[in-house]
């Protein structure tokens, strides 16, 4: 702009020189010198040679600040750029490549459930059906009730609701989708610290069982996928929901499993699921009624049921 502006002076100095010497030449040589104009005459001369000096000064101005014609910005843009012919075009951005791991084929791993081996996928937080998401708080305010009024040592190793987003990452992680039971309950109480509060009416009497939260859930399933490939006794496609270690299985832990094809309950085992629910909501349901009757609580095929007792403060299955 400075530029500019020195630009226009310098033209307008120039014009009003050009201008007197020009007035000058006209004056005949020998002609005698002329009386001194008035005062006023003079003035209004050099105002009219002022005027156009200012004329001449906001005309170049002007034409200045006028942008260029759009092939005379081209030339000057490509002159200003450096002569490289890599810098004539800007290539458009690309995106980077998505890399996922196929699934691995029964010639690459013979032994691997194919469970166990999900294609990845995003994550993506499910809606849950509202009338399962309030039947399972209802059975969970009928379990809390009596868990507080009569096992509170139990009732005080329920843990904070769990997020969903959490579970969504788990099920993106494990390649299976949470039955809505289980997830609605994960929300309410994602797991437990020790004594199960229900789980234990699968089938046996141990204080060792705890509720899984949803990293121990994922935890444990990549473990167990680890642990035991193409040994008949795990399938990925289970979800391990509690955990037993007691007296029957000191020296290894079993799980308590949801089939996440059809949603049944169960233990894991070598045979298949035993104690077996039709549906995680179910046995809520079961437990609830045998806390709150005091009657024994049957599942599956066992072959007699089991009544709910406390001692000192913790529930246990007889």
């Amino acid at each position: 702009m400075l530029k500019l502006v020195r630009l226009a002076l310098t033209a307008a100095i120039m014009t009003a020189i050009a201008v007197r010497l020009r007035r000058r030449a006209r004056l005949p040589r020998n002609q005698p010198a002329q009386p001194a104009a008035p005062a006023r005459a003079r003035r209004t001369g050099m105002g009219v040679i002022w005027a156009g000096i200012a004329a001449i000064v906001a005309l170049t101005l002007a034409l200045a600040l006028l942008p260029a014609g759009g092939w005379q910005a081209r030339a000057a843009y490509e002159e200003a750029l450096p002569q490289d012919e890599n810098l004539a075009t800007v290539p458009e951005p690309v995106a980077p490549p998505v890399l996922s791991s196929p699934a691995p084929t029964a010639s690459e791993s013979p032994d691997q459930d194919p469970g166990c081996a999900p294609v990845p996928r995003p994550v993506t937080v499910r809606p849950i059906d509202p009338r399962v998401k309030r039947a399972v708080d209802r059975q969970w305010r009928r379990i809390e009730r009596w868990l507080e009024a009569n096992a509170p040592r139990t009732y005080r190793t329920l843990r904070a609701p769990g997020k969903a987003r959490t579970i969504a990452v788990a099920e993106a992680q494990m390649g299976v989708d949470f039955p809505d039971d289980l997830r609605a309950s994960l929300l309410r109480h994602n797991g437990s610290r020790g004594a199960a509060a229900f789980g234990l009416g699968l089938g046996v009497r141990s204080g060792g069982a705890s509720h899984l939260g949803v990293r121990q859930i994922r935890d444990v399933w990549r473990t167990l996928c680890a642990s035991e490939p193409g040994s008949g006794r795990w399938n990925g496609r289970m979800i391990p929901f509690l955990s037993r270690q007691g007296r029957a299985t000191e020296h290894f832990t079993t799980y308590a499993v949801v089939d996440s094809t059809d949603g049944a309950v169960g233990w894991e085992g070598a045979d298949g699921m035993t104690g077996r629910a039709p549906s995680y909501y179910a046995l809520m349901r079961a437990v609830a009624d045998a806390l709150e009757r005091g009657t024994a609580l049957k599942l599956g095929d066992e072959p007699e049921g089991r009544h709910p007792t406390v001692e000192r403060g913790v529930l246990r299955w007889e």
